[in-house]
């Protein structure tokens, strides 16, 4: 059974409850979360005992406010629209991401998902084959460098992936000359205070291995077919990573049916769980089982 036949076998009562938005869920989440990382902000930022300690707490929190961008993409994580739109565009920001560039982006990964040719996440080359190309990727480096080039070429107004609707085109533009004017501001200030670069760089260069294993997960090692319930993975894992990705562990269930919201997806899986085709348990047998396919 495909994802298709499965959403529609499920009873459109249990599938309106499914998609049942609230911003209670949201707000919970996200206040417990902030509250995280406003705990070792302070922690850093006042050098409590031991605190270079909360450097990788400091920098999980901020590299996984990817998955909360992710899911604003998709306007399911808060009821109120405007909510949703606020908390992607803010949380985008940290980790060089444009909300409204990735929005677009991200759509065209889930129409195409695992297409060599078509899904942007590819972008027309392979994942990670042997051990330098993998090292390459967990750095960070290549997702650094090509978000720079994204911004400047967008600042620029050479907005030309067919994923991006013209009528964007200007807000596209604006949202890159503001983030490259805050990043501006921001690298000035370190020639006065090193406080950024205790509290946001430096965690995140440290951390952002563990996103970019995270995001090798989904889709690695899945077959390039359309059935989102085999090019997709879902991870069976800890609360905490769940927490941490806003549930996106659950990632076939969240490409066979995106509009369920990430507080819904463990009841969706009592749907799929039985059609998975990739699944792992854990992020640890991920990584053996990816390494075990590299070339030497």
């Amino acid at each position: 059974m495909d994802h298709r036949a499965l959403i529609a076998a499920i009873p459109a009562q249990t599938k309106e409850q499914l998609q049942q938005r609230t911003d209670r869920a949201g707000l919970r989440h996200l206040t417990l979360y902030v509250a995280l990382l406003g705990a070792s902000t302070a922690g850093i930022a006042v050098q409590v005992p031991l605190w270079p300690m909360l450097l990788i707490p400091q920098g999980l929190l901020l590299v996984f406010l990817f998955t909360l961008s992710h899911e604003c993409t998709h306007k399911t994580p808060f009821k109120s629209g405007w909510i949703n739109e606020a908390a992607g565009h803010l949380v985008s920001v940290p980790i060089i991401l444009p909300f409204t560039w990735f929005r677009y982006f991200h759509l065209a990964h889930h129409k195409w998902t695992n297409h060599p040719g078509n899904d942007p996440e590819l972008a027309g080359k392979p994942r990670p084959e042997d051990w330098t190309s993998l090292l390459l990727y967990l750095s960070g480096w290549p997702y650094w460098l090509g978000m720079v080039k994204t911004l400047l070429r967008n600042a620029r107004g050479r907005i030309d992936a067919p994923y991006l609707p013209a009528r964007q085109h200007g807000a596209i533009r604006t949202e890159a000359r503001i983030l490259l004017g805050l990043y501006a501001l921001a690298i000035f200030s370190l020639f006065f205070t090193p406080i950024l670069f205790w509290l946001w760089i430096l965690p995140v260069l440290i951390c952002q291995p563990a996103l970019r294993l995270y995001l090798l997960a989904e889709h690695g090692l899945c077959p390039p077919v359309a059935n989102m319930l085999e090019n997709s993975r879902t991870t069976f894992t800890n609360r905490m990573i769940r927490f941490l990705a806003w549930n996106m562990p659950y990632h076939a269930e969240h490409h066979a049916f995106p509009n369920v919201p990430f507080h819904q997806l463990p009841a969706l899986h009592n749907w799929t769980q039985t059609h998975l085709k990739s699944t792992s348990n854990g992020y640890t047998e991920f990584t053996k089982d990816y390494a075990r396919s590299l070339n030497s």
